[in-house]
């Protein structure tokens, strides 16, 4: 008899993801943070955690879930039970129950209860065609219900995971690529043990005159055996490559999501677009320099344990590490060198690009002797810088390979001059530690050079590998919204000041906007207008005063729970149609994928804006895709449709700023109506 299932269900989303998420090692045991109530995404806000929505499929639901555990099921046809997947081995579900025991559940089990609702009605057609076909196979009668509900969705799952500003160490072992670092290490010292253990039997043999087929035999399945390790060490260096380098693009994808709004605007497109080349710059670099240069550290260290047992003795294994040290030193010098190598560079290609731009300027208000000022100047530095690198480059390349060559065979020359027949084997081995030596600093040396190179691309890309650390958010830790009140949003004493300006361009501002409230707010050009709607709508944080929505301020409602509150529209330039379907666009502040609800609500909004024309004309309607290769829209269409996108939000206040300016007299009308009937508090900026 098949156990009922729901016995190892939780009655609460938070305390199940708080419990999976301690049992998966997410969460220390012995950590403070308690889920309240709320849905599973709000707890694992709460945990400092990320949930992931995964929507499940009858034809793939335990594919799906097995990819996503640790996860948190609904179980259907119920709001209140969930099911806490802790993983899968062979063909049973680890699920954790309410008493924190971990239950095997068969996943076919596990599949009936998660389809049975869908299933249900199908059942009865599938019952008839097996009838008239004249059998009653069990498994013909799965197979047509599966191929019937392959694409019917079933229900969600939330996939339990660290925040991406998480702790970078802590992401490494919870992403198993820190294991794989392990592995990747232990598979490279064995390959290298087994190559000194062939060399040391070929090597005896042939010194001690007695070469026979067993030893022979025992040497070629000691080199047969150095093949399956090496790939398994090809294996887990690709791995884990990818690995981190997903893990670095998904850290780096958060810090740019991060960014605060002054920071882009002061960086400017191509700042940006290059900061995204040298994060490219960074992964290929530092991936492959970072992980040759451990396998050669690896090596050297190997090699200098060979050079102790030599001839030579720790005395030659210590000129070893000491001219590891003059290569670290020459490395330095060569990474500064390329540092301002670098800097020279750049500082020609933006005087470049400004003189390009300001060409005409240049040719209409300097005279010709002028045109080409500082040129060659520059030239001449970027060329110094130049030779500078060169020259420690080459120092660093051939003098610490080849020079170590000619320092450790001095150092095997007292023994050499000293010793017998006798010492000939001790010799052999501080030669061959020599060669090992001199291979690996080759790869050190190759590697140092691709550090550096990602080192410079760093400093570029660390502000935004940082910014991801700011991925704190946790607006609920309130369990609810926050209580409808008379008063929507009330400022005291704000003072805003931008970055690099000394006077503030906001001082000692109050304002209270009570529920119901029109207002408009007019003013000259750079006055503080768009400054102030910035600060209500959380675009902004104010240098100092209190600023309250609700009855409760930002630090409170976090910053997606404000924007939830309080909407905005900012000016033209400041809004943007991103590359997708209409409805993505129409319905950024709401889930994605929509429901049918959120479709025909978009569509709605458009046509009383006066978009309807504009849907007619798309052959996709909602889907069709718009941006910058997709449906070209006019500035007009454009500003509609950035109202929409507000209005669709339903906040409690919405500011609009220039809005209506690019819009003739029968759309503003037209739009202005349907702002006023689906806005309860309304603030709209405009010029007087």
């Amino acid at each position: 008899m098949q156990p009922d299932l729901t016995v190892f269900a939780w009655t609460a989303a938070p305390q199940a993801v708080e419990a999976l998420a301690r049992r998966s090692r997410l969460l220390p045991v012995t950590a403070s943070a308690a889920a309240a109530a709320g849905d599973a995404e709000s707890a694992c806000r709460q945990l400092g955690l990320e949930a992931e929505p995964v929507c499940l499929n009858a034809g793939q639901a335990i594919e799906q879930l097995a990819d996503a555990a640790p996860c948190v099921v609904r179980l259907p046809g119920s709001e209140d039970l969930f099911l806490a997947v802790v993983g899968f081995r062979r063909r049973h579900a680890l699920v954790l129950a309410p008493d924190l025991a971990i239950r095997r559940v068969n996943w076919s089990m596990l599949r009936d209860l998660l389809c049975r609702d869908v299933e249900a009605p199908l059942e009865a057609e599938i019952d008839g065609i097996l009838a008239v076909a004249g059998t009653n196979n069990r498994r013909a009668r799965s197979a047509l219900l599966r191929e019937r509900l392959r694409r019917q969705s079933i229900g969600t799952a939330w996939q339990l995971r660290a925040r991406p500003g998480s702790s970078f160490p802590r992401q490494l072992r919870e992403s198993g690529v820190a294991r794989r670092m392990v592995r990747l290490a232990t598979a490279h010292v064995a390959e290298y043990a087994l190559w000194l253990i062939s060399w040391w039997m070929i090597g005896s043999a042939a010194l001690s005159g007695r070469i026979d087929w067993g030893w022979l035999g025992a040497w070629l399945l000691t080199l047969a055996t150095i093949v399956p390790v090496r790939v398994l060490a090809n294996w887990s260096q690709s791995t884990a490559g990818i690995g981190l380098g997903g893990l670095l693009k998904q850290r780096l994808l958060a810090g740019a999501l991060e960014l605060s709004p002054e920071d882009i605007r002061l960086q400017g497109t191509g700042q940006l677009l290059g900061c995204a080349m040298e994060a490219e710059t960074v992964e290929s670099l530092a991936l492959t320099g970072g992980l040759a240069g451990a396998v050669a550290a690896l090596e050297v260290g190997m090699a200098a344990a060979v050079l102790a047992v030599g001839a030579g003795g720790p005395v030659h294994a210590l000129l070893l590490v000491g001219w590891v040290g003059i290569a670290a030193l020459l490395a330095w010098r060569f990474g500064r060198a390329r540092v301002h190598w670098t800097g020279r560079r750049l500082e020609m290609t933006h005087d470049l690009v400004e003189r390009m731009n300001g060409h005409r300027t240049r040719l209409a208000q300097l005279p010709p002797e002028q045109w080409h000022h500082g040129e060659d100047e520059a030239l001449d530095a970027y060329l110094a810088a130049s030779q500078a690198m060169d020259r420690r480059r080459a120092l660093l390349l051939t003098l610490v390979p080849r020079g170590w060559l000619i320092a450790g065979i001095c150092g095997m020359a007292r023994a050499f001059v000293a010793g017998g027949v006798s010492a000939g084997p001790r010799l052999a081995v501080a030669l061959g530690g020599v060669l090992l030596a001199h291979q690996a600093l080759q790869r050190l040396t190759a590697a140092a050079t691709q550090l550096a190179d990602a080192g410079i691309a760093w400093r570029r890309v660390g502000p935004l590998f940082r910014a991801a650390e700011k991925d704190t958010d946790r607006s609920a830790c309130l369990p609810t919204a926050p209580r409808k009140s008379h008063t929507v949003v009330e400022a005291h004493d704000l003072t805003f000041r931008y970055p690099g300006h000394t006077e503030p361009a906001l001082r000692g501002a109050n304002l209270r906007i009570e529920r119901g409230d029109w207002l408009l707010l007019e003013g000259p050009s750079g006055g503080g207008k768009s400054t102030l709607a910035a600060l209500l709508a959380g675009l902004r944080s104010p240098a100092s005063g209190l600023l309250l929505s609700g009855g409760l301020d930002r630090a409170a409602l976090g910053a997606n729970g404000w924007r939830k509150w309080v909407a905005a529209a900012p000016q033209y330039h400041e809004n943007h149609i991103l590359t997708g379907p209409l409805a993505f666009n129409l319905l950024m502040g709401r889930k994605w994928p929509p429901a049918w609800q959120d479709l025909e609500e978009a569509e709605a909004v458009c046509r009383e804006l006066g978009l309807g024309d504009l849907l007619a004309r798309m052959p996709a309607g909602l889907m069709q895709v718009v941006g910058e290769s997709g449906w070209q829209l006019s500035q007009g269409e454009r500003s509609r449709i950035f109202l929409a996108r507000a209005l669709l939000q339903k906040p409690e206040l919405l500011l609009l700023d220039e809005s209506f300016a690019a819009l003739d007299p029968e759309n503003l009308r037209q739009s202005l109506e349907c702002v006023l009937r689906r806005t309860e508090t309304l603030l709209v900026v405009a010029h007087p």
